[in-house]
């Protein structure tokens, strides 16, 4: 019986892996509690730098812009065709705002920039950065969290690390301008030698005669300014940000031209190539057949659904005659011509 007694007794004292004084009173802890408690501090410590991080996860991006169906980059950006950003090149400002709007997309347009090459057009994958003013302990968190998840240096140079060829940096700078220089010549030179492409910021940059001779690259700002970036935090990196009256995903098409930059979601993009190619050689046909007098203005001022079917039949032929000779892939116009038979 002593014996069972001073088993149960060993038993009850080894289930007490702790003892805490509390004001003179102890009080013992589960040795299970003790060896569990540990344990979940790291993994907590890990969701909280996860939830403070700038930078949006693969699954973020995704989920952001799960309209997209095709490739997509390794952060999870829609990765548009090089060949559908070379065919954006036919698309105009008018063209690709009325297509959206059509598409019930009615806020895709910004407008009111500073340029430093004017005329020179900006066409590319979007990455997005957001900037806020400064909250000195909330800059902290965010950029040791930042820093655990690989991303290094200063939290401005995070976006240029993670550009690709083809990209535009956008970046909603809250229209900062003293104070606000998202960039200067090193960095534009960086930006430049990884995307062979510029930047929309709206906000600033300095050194502008430096970025002026940076052959091929082009920025779309709101202003210069000699000041370095201050009193600035990055607080979000392929997430959703506006600029302007603009709403930007991670991955929507730029096209930024004289008149201003039009942001369009990824998965329209080759619809509104598609209607862009043809508009422009049914326009180009229009003035051919004007200037020659083979119609009147009458005939051809309606839309193309109206125009007589003698006139669609002589479009018809003028692409089959002229096929390796307009400003359209012989493969779309081809397709243009299936799809009128």
């Amino acid at each position: 019986m002593q014996n069972r007694q001073k088993t149960r007794s060993l038993i009850s004292v080894s289930a007490c892996a702790a003892v805490l004084l509390a004001g003179g009173v102890a009080i013992a802890v589960p040795a299970a509690a003790s060896r569990q408690a540990p344990a979940k501090e790291p993994a907590q410590a890990q969701g909280q730098q996860s939830r403070v991080n700038p930078v949006a996860t693969k699954a973020d991006v995704v989920a952001l812009t799960a309209d997209w169906k095709g490739d997509r980059f390794p952060d999870g950006r829609p990765k548009v065709s090089d060949d559908l950003l070379k065919r954006m090149k036919v698309v105009s400002t008018e063209q690709a705002w009325g297509y959206l709007e059509g598409k019930g997309y009615h806020n895709q347009f910004a407008g009111d920039w500073k340029t430093i090459h004017e005329g020179k057009p900006v066409i590319g994958r979007a990455l997005t950065a957001q900037y806020m003013p400064n909250s000195p302990a909330l800059e902290k968190r965010m950029t040791d969290a930042g820093h655990a998840a690989g991303n290094d240096g200063q939290m401005n140079t995070w976006p240029i690390e993670k550009l690709q060829k083809g990209d535009v940096y956008v970046a909603d700078g809250f229209g900062k301008v003293a104070d606000g220089t998202l960039i200067g010549g090193n960095l534009g030179s960086q930006i430049y030698a990884k995307t062979r492409n510029g930047v929309v910021f709206d906000g600033t940059v300095r050194d502008l005669e430096e970025l002026q001779d940076i052959k091929g690259f082009n920025a779309y700002v709101r202003g210069w300014h000699p000041s370095y970036i201050r009193n600035e935090m990055l607080t979000g990196l392929n997430r959703t940000i506006r600029i302007g009256e603009a709403v930007v995903l991670p991955g929507d098409i730029v096209l930024a031209r004289r008149e201003g930059v039009v942001f369009v979601p990824a998965q329209l993009a080759e619809g509104l190539v598609k209607d862009a190619e043809l508009t422009l050689l049914r326009d180009t046909f229009t003035k051919l057949r004007l200037k020659d007098g083979t119609y009147t203005a009458g005939q051809l001022d309606k839309g193309w659904d109206e125009i007589d079917q003698k006139i669609k039949d002589d479009f018809k032929n003028w692409l089959k005659e002229n096929k390796n000779d307009l400003p359209v892939s012989p493969e779309r116009i081809q397709e243009i011509i299936d799809d009128a038979d």
